[in-house]
């Protein structure tokens, strides 16, 4: 069976892609390539996806930009 999930990405101060699934709790990892990231991040996925029960993954719905002066 597969199933697709929906990857964040942001790069940290030290150049560091960041990537994290909103849709299952504390699955995110990090390299310094794109290549590498998305490699990581399956291998991420699938040992959230051992390590969760299926109640505790959530739906993705999307990302929304919002302004706010500061």
């Amino acid at each position: 069976m597969t199933k697709e999930f929906s990857v964040l990405i942001e790069k940290d101060s030290d150049g560091f892609y960041v990537g994290s699934v909103p849709e299952l709790k504390g699955c995110h990892t990090q390299a310094k390539s794109l290549d590498e990231l998305m490699e990581r991040m399956k291998e991420a996925i699938q040992l959230c996806i051992e390590d969760s029960d299926e109640h505790e993954n959530l739906n993705f719905i999307g990302v929304q930009r919002i302004t706010v002066t500061v």
